[in-house]
Order: C-alpha cells, then structure tokens, then sequence
C-alpha cells in the first residue's frame, strides 16, 4: 500500500480534479505489475496496472493492492470494478473508501457482490491525506486551501520599500524559490489580493521547474488592475472576481461578486464550481489574514529566511502549535495543518 500511496502521488497537479491513484499487483508475493492515474481523461490506476501484467492468467492468484476505492461509474473511462471482476482478481486491498456520492461504497459493494475478498482500511489515514484535496471539495464544497508565505528570521515579509528604492525584498533562497515553483505546479490555482498584483506585478506561472500552470485568480473591486499586469498576459488562465458584468476576454474572465458579503467565500464556491480543487494562496498580508479571520484554510507554509530585517511589512501571525519542521537550503519549512477548517 505505501507503495500505491508512492505511485499516486506522481499524478500530482495533472489529475486533477479526479484523484491520485497507484495501483499494485502481487502474485505470490512478488509485484508483478504497477500503475498510476497519470493524466485526467485517461487510464486509472487499476487499468495502466493491469495492462502490464504480461500473462492475464496471473490476474486469478492474484491480489490488487489501490489506495482509494475502485469506482463504479461510468466517467471519462469504464468501471475499474468492472474491470477487476472481468479479470477474475480474487483479492482486493483498498487504502480508503472514495466519498465521492457516485462510488461511496459502491465499488467494494459490486466486488463483495461477485465474490471478490476484499479488505479495507489499510493505511487509511495516510491515503486520505494524499487525497485531502479531493476529499475536501466533496465534503466542503470549496478548494483545499493553502496558505504560503516567505519571512525573514524576525518575522516580516518585507523590508520597507521606501528605504529600498522601493524594490521588494528578496527574503528566500534559490532552493525555496525552486520548491514554490514546484509546489505551483501541484495546485489547480494561485490566488493572491489586489494589492500584490498592483506592487509586485507578479507573473505567477511555473517557471523553474516542469509542470502545468496554476489558474490565476485575483480581486479587482474598483478596476485598479492595470491593463499591463503580468496576469493579464494570456500565458495562463486567469480569473478576476470584481463588481459589475461577467464577461471574458482574451486574457482573463471577469467574475461579479458582492464585496459586501463574505466575498471569499463567494470565490470560493465558485472556483469550486469551476472544479478547482485547490487555491495556492500566496498573499500579501491583508488576504492571508482575511483567511485566518474566516478559518478558510487548511494548510499553511512558512519558509523563513535566516536573514533579518529589522523592520518592514509584518507576517501573519496566527495561534497554531501543530507543525512540521525541513530545512530548504539555508531555509526552514514550517508546515501547519488546520484541524478545525470551516
């Protein structure tokens, strides 16, 4: 199982809104074939497994170890149930059950209808966590959120500009830069506030490592985006919640939303809408404390410089014990789990 945990996770931020599945198959205890869901629309994990056993007959002494339950719907491919009963697998092992309303269940009910040994729950909170994106737009109904910042040692964000020829602050090494990049490529969204867009003018793409482009989204209450904006270069698609009309242009799609009522909650449903199964959200300030404030997060990281400021623009500060510590280069991860999220 830890093994179709290690194949599932190379789906990542290309499977998108489905989950991430590995799939392994042992005959005598020796795997004798692997698999993973490796882009959405195409194979799951079960079929790309069983395509590489080289004999089928093996298939019927054989067990199929899956770290979510097999589905049993119709989607973008067949039932992967179907398909283990067609192949007479014997044994099944499943990490966790799929709380997704069209499978919930019904996948293991198909298989122990038809004979299949099946056994549930190995692993089950660490399958669950790999997929905490997609269990979380289920059961919440919005993207899973993650919070991310850089610091300097004595906690600010940036230095101050005025006394910088108004450039920002590089607080960050090389390797953090890369692993944001990295971490860009694995969400279905970057979002940062007005603010940022206007003073930083960022592109938000991936860049320094391969992958796919997160969607952009930003606010724009009052029209004080400027048409130059980076965001706005059509590399990527982007989306800008603001008042008055929807319409799309070449560039970005312009959402209408009421400022005046939980307007992050209103994006969020909408991303969710748009089956965005996660928000990258890369601030400023003002934004990632609005989340706080709402106790719309679900994981927040802090990569914190050795560097010292000694003044400037402060980091959130936000009343979390629960954590984990890796340095990135000269670098310090912390990483923060809300186990209360709305």
């Amino acid at each position: 199982m830890r093994r179709c945990l290690e194949l599932a996770e190379k789906g990542a931020g290309r499977v998108a809104p489905n989950p991430m599945v590995g799939c392994v198959i042992v005959r005598n205890d020796v795997i004798i074939a692997e698999g993973y869901h490796m882009q959405y629309g195409g194979p799951h994990a079960e079929v790309n497994a069983i395509r590489h056993v080289a004999d089928e007959r093996a298939l019927r002494e054989s067990t199929l170890y899956v770290n979510l339950e097999p589905c049993a719907h119709f989607g973008k491919t067949p039932p992967c149930a179907d398909l283990i009963l067609e192949k007479k697998i014997p044994y099944v092992v499943i990490g966790c059950m799929d709380p997704n309303p069209q499978v919930q269940g019904k996948g293991i009910h198909r298989l122990l209808q038809n004979g299949v040994d099946v056994k549930v729950g190995v692993l089950e909170k660490e399958a669950q966590f790999l997929n905490r994106r997609f269990f979380t737009g289920i059961r919440e109904q919005r993207p899973y959120i993650v919070l991310k910042w850089a610091q300097s040692a004595d906690g600010f964000i940036d230095h101050n500009r005025d006394q910088n020829n108004g450039e920002r602050a590089i607080v960050s090494s090389p390797e953090a830069h890369l692993l944001v990049h990295k971490w860009r490529s694995e969400e279905a969204a970057i979002m940062v506030g007005t603010n940022t867009v206007i003073s930083d003018d960022p592109q938000l793409t991936v860049r320094l490592t391969e992958g796919p482009n997160p969607v952009r989204v930003t606010f724009d209450r009052r029209n004080r985006i400027p048409h130059e904006a980076k965001i706005l270069d059509g590399t990527s698609p982007t989306i800008i919640f603001t008042e008055g009309a929807h319409y799309t242009t070449e560039r970005a799609e312009f959402i209408p939303i009421d400022f005046s009522a939980h307007p992050l909650r209103q994006a969020l449903a909408i991303l969710h809408e748009k089956k965005l199964l996660s928000v990258l959200v890369e601030g400023g300030t003002a934004i990632l404390n609005k989340f706080f404030e709402e106790n719309l997060w679900d994981e927040v990281r802090v990569l914190v410089s050795p560097k010292e400021f000694g003044g400037g623009v402060k980091a959130p500060v936000f009343p979390v014990t629960d954590f984990s510590t890796e340095n990135v280069g000269p670098d310090k991860l912390y990483r923060f789990y809300n186990r209360d999220a709305d």
